[in-house]
């Protein structure tokens, strides 16, 4: 691929393509939660210097437009800020524990707008992250066997803790070095990979699975497909294998929707699922019950932690939540609550408020890029990924782990720049007066 003009594009594109790169290597010396935060605001920073101080022709420094995606996310994870710090005021908190809560901010939901917003600015192309992500398979293919034999030759589950922990973040396991756990209760080994518990290296399977299809070259494709399916099969994430079946599928159906004969195939599938709507149903229920007693202590805890959320947001903290996360009690094992679900944690944290600041953007993004899925290739990349991430937040806090998905908020960032083109496009072309 030749090297865009733009010294801006290109610094960027060299950053992000680095950084997947050597995911490995920061994975080992446990730098990956520092890397991903950090390239974050650098390239953030590049972008606001090119977007408002570069010395630019005054008709290329362009402000985002209202309405982009971009300025939605922006907006959305600023007001989870004035947020945090109207709930730390009014839970009498402190100043020290703000301090600290705004800092986690920076590296957890600040994270969300600003990928978008660098990705947009600085014109990143996806081809890119494509083929960074399938070099990165290759990768991870070559360490795939000391992983998988590791629990049966004697290995130590964790390697190590990286001294970067002193940089602080939610626990020891985001520095930790661990080449499998034991899945308690049962016995057997499951993998996490460079992630800090497995469903998180499912949820990054899924997200490289969607990039290498995208590549172009069939070598490398084979590579990063083969990778992702790998780490998301041997985390043993339930939710994973789910997002797989119905993440790609579905944004590609909602691609073809421009063809006639993807209307007439839809009318066919409507009249068959109507001959066959009870067994249909019957299935799903049996699916989500097998579902859920796939790891039914797992299930039990999660629904729990909800219930808990729910039952303290509605009774105690209505708008702007708790402020901070809580452990829970002996029956949800003392973990956070709220945890492994990103609504029911918004709601106890931040409240409704909180809630809308993340549904909000959300909402409008798969809007406005479902419509350019239609017309454009990148559209369909960046609802598969907001399909996916909105399928997560039922199954992960996604602020924590920001540091792993961001080159998915790249892509989104991309396919918001595509469509402000293709609405500026049709504005002038409504302006021009026709040629008789």
């Amino acid at each position: 691929m030749a090297s865009p003009a733009d010294p801006a594009q290109a610094s960027a594109e060299r950053l992000i393509a680095g950084t997947i790169g050597a995911t490995w290597v920061l994975w080992a010396v446990g730098g990956l939660y520092i890397a991903g935060p950090a390239l974050g605001w650098i390239l953030a920073a590049m972008a606001a210097w090119k977007l408002y101080a570069a010395p630019l022709l005054p008709d290329e420094r362009k402000p985002l437009p209202i309405g982009s995606v971009v300025t939605f996310w922006l907006l959305g994870m600023l007001a989870m800020e004035v947020i945090l710090l109207v709930g730390h005021f009014g839970n009498g908190l402190g100043i020290g524990t703000t301090i600290k809560s705004s800092i986690g901010w920076a590296k957890g939901w600040a994270l969300l707008a600003l990928y978008p917003f660098a990705g947009a600015v600085l014109n990143v192309r996806p081809e890119i992250i494509y083929r960074a992500v399938c070099k990165l398979g290759a990768q991870t293919l070559a360490l795939l066997p000391l992983f998988l034999v590791a629990p049966f030759i004697g290995l130590p589950e964790t390697l190590w803790v990286s001294p970067l922990k002193v940089v602080g973040g939610s626990g020891p396991e985001y520095f930790a070095v661990v080449l499998y756990t034991i899945e308690p209760g049962v016995g057997t080994p499951r993998w996490q990979f460079f992630a800090p518990w497995s469903p998180a290296a499912g949820m990054i399977a899924v997200v490289h699975a969607l990039c290498a299809l995208e590549e172009k070259e069939v070598r490398w494709k084979i590579v990063g497909v083969s990778a992702a399916l790998a780490v998301a099969l041997f985390s043993q994430s339930r939710l994973a294998l789910v997002a797989l079946a119905m993440v790609w599928p579905a944004a590609f159906m909602l691609s073809q929707l421009g063809r006639a004969q993807i209307w007439w195939l839809g009318a066919a599938g409507v009249l068959f699922l109507g001959f066959f709507a009870p067994a249909a149903i019957a299935a799903f229920d049996q699916f989500k019950s097998d579902f859920a007693s796939a790891r039914a202590d797992s299930s039990r805890v999660r629904a729990a932690l909800g219930r808990i959320a729910i039952e303290r947001w509605r009774s105690e903290a209505p708008w702007f939540g708790h402020g901070i996360v809580e452990r829970g009690p002996h029956l949800v094992e003392y973990m956070p609550i709220g945890s492994h679900h990103s609504w029911y944690g918004l709601l106890f944290v931040k409240g409704a408020l909180g809630l809308l600041a993340l549904a909000v953007p959300m909402i409008w993004s798969l809007v406005v890029l479902g419509f350019l899925a239609v017309r454009d290739p990148i559209g369909r990349v960046g609802f598969s990924m907001l399909l996916l991430l909105g399928l997560y937040t039922f199954g992960e806090n996604l602020e924590v782990l920001g540091y792993l998905f961001w080159p998915a908020l790249v892509l989104i960032g991309a396919a918001a720049r595509r469509a402000v083109q293709l609405r500026e496009d049709r504005a002038q072309e409504d302006e021009t007066p026709a040629l008789l």
